[in-house]
């Protein structure tokens, strides 16, 4: 069984920034691939940025060159550095990782952009 346990989500004003961490509960290395996906209300979720084992990186058109999504694979996490955060980056985002056909999903966590 797969967990993924998000953090660092919180409420921050327009301008400002904020990590996300996912920890995995086993290697990440081990999944074809990780990546953040946001759900804002009466939304469909949605990709923000999916990092591969290789390393290789994507991202949304509406948050490039703002967020970065990072991997540290001795402590079997992955980051979401979100930077420039504007009003429509409010949603809840969810952890995500494919091993195969399988797909895993953490528990969301909120972000809020606020003045």
């Amino acid at each position: 069984q797969v967990q993924l346990v998000e953090s660092g989500g919180g409420l921050v004003q327009p301008g400002g920034s904020l990590r996300l961490s996912c920890a995995a509960s086993g290697s990440i290395f081990s999944f074809n691939a990780m990546g953040w996906y946001r759900q804002a209300p009466g939304k469909q979720r949605v990709l923000v940025a999916v990092i591969t084992s290789g390393g290789s990186t994507n991202y949304a058109d509406s948050v490039k060159g703002r967020f970065t999504i990072s991997g540290d694979n001795a402590k079997n996490t992955v980051y979401l550095q979100m930077n420039s955060l504007k009003p429509e980056d409010t949603a809840v985002y969810y952890c995500n990782s494919v091993r195969g056909i399988f797909n895993y999903w953490g528990q969301g966590t909120q972000v809020t952009v606020s003045s």
